[in-house]
Formats: C-alpha cells, structure tokens, sequence
C-alpha cells in the first residue's frame, strides 16, 4: 500500500522538471526580454558614444539661460557656483561610473537598481524613481518648450509679419519625436545624439562670439535689476535652479554606461570616464564663454534666453535657434529612452505583457503625446528652468550619489572622502530647498497674465 512501482517512479521522472530546467528557463525567458528593454538591448558601444552621449544630456537648452542666471546671481557668487557646481557634479559622476560595476559580476545598468543596492529593494525604489521620473519627465517637457520657442523665433524672424501660436510650434516640434521615439535603443540614437553634442557646441560659441560681436552695451549695468529686496532674493533663488537644470546629465549616466561592452579585464568604466572628462571639457566651453561674456555684454537687461537679446544679424540668429531644434531633438530622445525603459519594463515584466512592436508603438506615442500636451499647456520657460531644477536635478545629480556612495562603501568618520561627501550633500540639499521656491514664484508671476492655449 505504501509503495510506488518502479515504473510510475520513472514515469514521474520523466514528467516533472528539474530545478535547473526551471531555472534555465527563467534565464532564457530573462534574456529574451533583456534584448527587447532599450537599455540592455545592445552593448557594444565606444568610448566616444559614452562622450557624445553625455554632452548631448548636460549641454542643453540651459547654457542659453545662463547669462541671466548670472544677472540674478551678480559677478562674484555668479562665478563661484558656476564653478562649484562643475566641480560637484563631475565629482559625483566620477562616482556612478566607479559604482556600475563595484559588484564582481554584476552591472547596475539603471540608475534605481543602483539605488536597491544601496538603500534595498523597495527603499532604492521609492528613493530613486520618482527623482529620476521627475526629472526626465520633466526634461522632455521642458525641451517640448524649448524647441517650440526656438521655432517660433525662427517663424518670426523669417516671416516678421505673420503671427502663429506658440502651442502650433510645440506640434511641430512634437510630430519629429512621433517618429524618432520608435528608435530601439541607446545605440540607435547615437547619430541623432552626435548630431545634437556638435549643434550644442556650435550655438553656444555663436552665443558667445555673437555677443563679442555686439559689444558691451552702452547702457550695460551689473547691479540686481529687482528694486526690492524680496525680488533680489526670489531672482537669486530662481537663478540657482538654472544653474541646476544646466548640470543635469546624470540621470542617464549608468544607462549610458549600460551600453559599453565589460569584461573583468576591461571594466566599463575605462572608456566611460574617457568620454565623460571630454564631454566635461566640452560643457566647460560652452558654459563659461557663454555665461560670463553674455553678462559681461548685457549686464542686467539680457534676456532669458540670451539669442533673443541678440537680434542681428538674422542669418546668424535663425542659423543659432535652428541648432537648437536640432540639439533638443536629440536630448529630448536622450532623456526618453530610460523612461521608455521603465514603462515597458512594468508593462512586460510585471502586467506580463507580450514584448511586441505593437506595446512599443503604443507606449511612445502616448509618452510623446502626453509631455507635448503639458508643454503646450504650461509653457512658462524661465520658470519651468527654475523649478525643475532645483526640485528634481539637485537630488540626482549633486548630493544622491554621495549618499549611496556613503552607504555602500562607508568611508572612515572624517576622513577626505568622508568630508567631501557630506560638503556636497549639504549644498545640494540647500540648493534643493531654495531654488524651487524662486522658480515657482516665477511661474505664479506668469500664469497671472497667461490665457491657456492662447
């Protein structure tokens, strides 16, 4: 009664699955969908992708704001952030690029399973995610403006006569990235992105010569142009947040990072910090010409966008906006990808949807459709710099890697890494606290006059 015949035993054999069947065939089904997400899809890139990449992500519409970022600030504090914050921020990439592989064998390819491993499964998500959410998000919102505005310029300047609205350009704009959003993956978009580093370069140097050109105006001053105290420290504030927004690449570094090629002999982070010093070189060029020698020519009366204080000559100044289409066509692509990763990491992995081309066109065109329709609603963008800036680029870029890095690798009590860590923990979370308040002082400024869809 309590034995089994030798052949329903073997029958049983036969008919059930070994653990390591199992297991094979979870990693295979894993490995499917991994060459499907757009992150882990391809890793064959090179050091100078890494570097294109980076420049495409940092140097953006905001080297553009960075003159009157710097009337707000005034000469000395001016030049000391700008100069700090270069610093901090290449300090706490140094960080991301060395922590990709600080597990033998593994790879953080995103920037919240870097935080997992730091904070735990469930904290690093809810720590991470909704920063980086924010912050990419809110980039590709902002592009949508910026890209719309720069049309706009070049409509206006070409055709003085006739008025579009703004909202029609944001469309315009818009319908480019319902096609490039169906790119796969990082490496696919590395044309559009090597397009977008070299276009960011050239109008940040007509920016600058443009403004050589012009000349220190005659009636130039370099005084708080805000007549009461409170508009000074308001503007101050604002002004960090700009300055935020301009350093803010590191939202995709270790998803960059992700798509260069590793073995324990050649580590990753060779070539990526090749590419990340001389994409730091290139945002020096671009932000400190621009940002000092625009001040220096238009003290107090520059614009928010310092073309538009350059008027003439046209040729020059619809050559410079069109580069701007170009670069944040590219950026806006850059800062979509590891959204795009997310929801269809979710969608696939979690809701258990078939990886197919159909999900992938669905899921794009929702997200593009969906940051147009903000942009076009709010498109308030000096204050949209400000707030998004220091709300959401501060975390992520200049103190959340010095927190994980203190986690993971608890560094001696007061030793140098130690002290630098907690130096830039401390200014990131002031700059964090203070400068949302200026930019949505901005935005409560502007709305007041402001007609939805007008």
């Amino acid at each position: 009664m309590g034995t089994e015949s030798p052949h329903k035993k073997l029958e049983d054999n036969n008919n059930t699955l070994t653990p390591s069947t199992v297991d094979e065939d979870i990693l295979k089904k894993q490995k499917e969908i991994d060459d499907w997400l757009p992150i882990t899809s391809s890793r064959n890139a090179k050091w100078w992708y890494a570097a294109f990449h980076n420049v495409t992500a940092m140097v953006g519409a905001g080297v553009l704001s960075l003159p009157y970022a710097m009337s707000h600030l005034g000469w000395g504090p001016g030049v000391v952030i700008l100069i700090l914050s270069w610093l901090i921020t290449l300090y706490t990439l140094w960080q991301m690029v060395e922590m990709h592989e600080m597990v033998p064998g593994k790879r953080f390819d995103r920037y919240h399973e870097l935080g997992q491993h730091a904070f735990g499964e469930k904290l690093g998500l809810y720590i991470v995610v909704p920063q980086q959410l924010i912050c990419e998000v809110g980039v590709d919102i902002v592009y949508m403006v910026t890209g719309g505005k720069s049309l706009e310029k070049i409509h206006s300047l070409v055709v003085p006569h006739k008025h579009i609205k703004t909202s029609y350009f944001i469309m315009i704009f818009a319908s480019v990235h319902f096609i490039l959003a169906h790119l796969p993956n990082f490496n696919s978009i590395s044309g559009v992105s090597l397009a977008a580093a070299v276009m960011s370069l050239t109008y940040s140097t007509i920016a600058w010569t443009a403004s050589v050109h012009k000349g220190v105006q005659s009636d130039v001053e370099y005084g708080y142009k805000a007549s009461t105290a409170t508009g000074t420290v308001f503007n101050f504030l604002t002004a960090l947040g700009d300055v935020a927004f301009a350093y803010a690449g590191h939202n995709v570094v270790l998803e960059i990072q992700a798509t260069i090629p590793s073995t324990p002999e050649k580590p990753s982070k060779g070539p990526m910090w090749r590419g990340v010093v001389i994409a730091y070189i290139v945002v020096a060029l671009c932000y400190f010409p621009v940002a000092l020698i625009g001040y220096y020519m238009f003290g107090n009366n520059v614009e928010d966008n310092i073309l538009i204080s350059l008027e003439k000559p046209t040729w020059l100044i619809v050559a410079a906006n069109m580069f701007v289409v170009i670069h944040v066509i590219g950026s806006y692509q850059l800062y979509a990808m590891p959204v795009f990763d997310m929801i269809e990491t979710v969608l696939v992995k979690k809701m258990h949807f078939r990886p197919t081309r159909t999900l992938r066109f669905i899921v794009r065109n929702f997200y593009v459709a969906a940051t147009m329709f903000v942009a076009i609603t709010f498109p308030f963008f000096g204050g949209l710099l400000g707030f998004f800036g220091g709300f959401a680029f501060a975390p992520t870029t200049y103190f959340l890697p010095c927190i994980m890095w203190l986690a993971i690798y608890k560094p001696k009590k007061f030793s140098l890494s130690w002290c630098t860590n907690w130096i830039c923990i401390i200014l990131g979370l002031l700059l964090m606290t203070l400068s949302p308040i200026g930019g949505l002082r901005n935005i409560i400024i502007n709305a007041k006059d402001y007609h939805f869809y007008s």
